[in-house]
């Protein structure tokens, strides 16, 4: 946290299900231009009257964040989106959120947004430098350095074509006119130890923490140290780069990890090269890196890089014995027996002991060696071990009267990752009674089934004792070919309004929805112009069928809504 941020903070856990006063005076303002908005509309009705509505998308990768910001624009140009009070994202939505709210105030001119936003996504691209230098901070800044910080900057950086450094005190002055962001995430050890309530955390521009539980901490003290609710060690405040990365970790899987960590290695070698400039650098290309001897390349960026290359080997069941030799000739000085032990027999059983052996043996190779190679090392231990998203718990020691499970209490350090594992969309933070939701907008990004995360929020919410609609069971055919607006309504519980991204209305038939799911799946390579037109099209053509429908549910709710802030 910065000095000049320390005044605005208070670093102490709050135990409460209240709403924090810098969001409910956002609101409370949002809500003078939701009754502007409906008067626009045709819709008269008095302050007390406007309904809460909270705009919510799913995961999807690259798909959820073009089709949420296609969603928005057609909500923009058809003169809805200042009925929105909040926006809430998990996973590959939040993608679009974090660019979006880069730009201050960027719902009264999100046209142009939506231009330079498109640019990027074409013709962005992040520096090996940057990537570098960001890589470094972290490991330097944090005490819990995870394999979240590599793959926001090796992974993320490459989908969104940025490295997004702004924090959330950086930010909150910004956003005055636009709807109040929320970001979900998951407890690891809460899904784990099936702990309904603590699973989902939120995470807004003022504070985070458990949404049903009601215990949160400043956001910008999210990640410091705390004992018995009082915060002993300060972190960095958490970046928009690195909230992206632990929203979207289910889109890194073990292979696509390891690649990334192949290429910026090589490119690192190069790079080294370029500073001492060794005429070699022009003379070899990537592919050919093992090429070099010293002093060009220090010897430890070649074991690691062999390294990287004998697990991509073993993970794809190749023959790594070119790999193992190389190995095997760096480690000569080695105790013969502990070595034969180790290298007679790599395969996919003990690959992961191997592996740790060597990172841990980084000192024996080169006592002097960069930092970055120590670096490097740590990075593949922590793929090695597949520790994601490690975070102080501010919750560590305390004496909690509520209903906190204890075990949360008694760790130091707690887990987060994408939501999306649990349930596909964010439904849980915006029900909690303090918000006082009238209706939910639900956007549907996911590949398959467009009903599960609806399904399986019912059946938590029945379970946690919470308003919600019942959901009617859904044939499969109604999975395969959904219609384009669905409503859900129940006793006492907000109105949900659901729209999956893909349907009979802008698709046409069954068949076309099946191409385009497969056309647009979840873990892919980044999009071509084409694509990201087309999709765009389609969600905005969602909103645009359906505007009349969305102004009918609205004004059907408006004489019955009351106030709260």
């Amino acid at each position: 946290m910065s000095e000049g941020n320390q005044s605005e903070c208070d670093c102490k856990v709050r135990i409460g299900h209240s709403l924090n006063e810098a969001e409910i005076n956002h609101v409370t303002s949002r809500r003078e231009s939701a009754l502007e908005c409906l008067k626009k509309n045709g819709i008269k009705c008095s302050l007390d009257e406007v309904p809460n509505i909270a705009l919510l998308a799913s995961g999807g990768g690259e798909r959820a964040m073009v089709g949420l910001l296609g969603s928005l624009v057609a909500l923009f140009q058809d003169n809805l989106l200042d009925c929105i009070l909040y926006l809430a994202g998990l996973s590959g939505s939040t993608w679009c959120m974090a660019s979006l709210y880069k730009v201050p105030n960027w719902s009264s001119k999100l046209n142009e947004v939506k231009d330079d936003f498109e640019k990027r996504l074409l013709n962005g691209d992040v520096r090996f430098k940057d990537k570098l230098s960001t890589l470094k901070k972290y490991y330097r800044q944090k005490d819990n350095f995870s394999l979240t910080d590599i793959w926001a900057v090796l992974g993320i950086s490459e989908i969104v074509k940025e490295i997004d450094n702004c924090t959330f005190t950086s930010q909150r002055s910004q956003h005055t006119k636009d709807p109040y962001p929320i970001y979900t995430v998951t407890d690891m050890q809460s899904r784990y130890d099936k702990l309904e309530a603590e699973t989902f955390v939120e995470i807004t521009p003022h504070e985070t923490g458990y949404s049903i539980s009601g215990a949160f901490v400043d956001t910008s003290c999210f990640g410091s140290q705390f004992d018995q609710g009082v915060q002993i060690k300060d972190q960095p405040e958490m970046d928009m780069l690195f909230l992206q990365g632990m929203c979207g970790s289910a889109f890194a899987d073990l292979e696509k990890i390891l690649e990334a960590l192949l290429h910026f290695i090589k490119d690192l070698m190069l790079h080294e090269l370029d500073i001492m400039g060794d005429q070699a650098s022009s003379e070899i290309n990537q592919t050919d890196v093992h090429s070099l001897c010293d002093p060009h390349v220090d010897e430890a960026g070649k074991v690691l890089l062999t390294l990287v290359e004998l697990n991509l080997l073993v993970l794809r069941e190749k023959d790594p014995s070119s790999q193992i030799q190389t190995l095997n000739d760096s480690l000569e000085e080695l105790d013969k027996e502990k070595k034969e032990k180790l290298i007679k027999h790599v395969n996919k059983k003990n690959i992961k002991e191997y592996t740790l052996f060597i990172c841990r043996l980084h000192s024996y190779w080169n006592p002097t060696c960069r930092e970055i190679w120590t670096i490097i090392g740590k990075c593949i231990e922590l793929v090695t071990l597949w520790i994601w998203g490690t975070t102080y718990n501010f919750l560590y020691n305390m004496a909690v009267q509520k209903k906190v499970p204890s075990s949360i209490l008694k760790e130091e350090k707690r887990r987060y990752v994408d939501a999306g594992f649990d349930i596909n969309s964010p439904f849980l933070p915006l029900l909690r009674k303090e918000r006082d939701i009238d209706i939910l907008l639900s956007l549907d990004f996911s590949e398959t089934d467009p009903f599960e995360s609806l399904i399986k929020t019912a059946d938590m919410c029945k379970d946690l004792d919470i308003d919600f609609p019942e959901i009617p069971k859904v044939s499969e055919e109604e999975k395969s070919a959904p219609k384009d607006f669905y409503v859900f309504e129940g006793p006492n519980a907000p109105t949900v309004i659901h729209i999956p991204l893909f349907n009979i209305k802008n698709c046409g038939d069954k068949e076309e929805i099946r191409k385009l799911r497969k056309r647009y799946k979840t873990f892919q390579p980044p999009y071509h112009r084409e694509m990201i037109d087309d999709l765009l099209k389609k969600a905005e053509t969602n909103i645009k069928n359906n505007t009349e429908n969305l102004l009918t549910v609205i004004k059907r709710k408006t004489s019955h809504c009351g106030s709260i802030y």
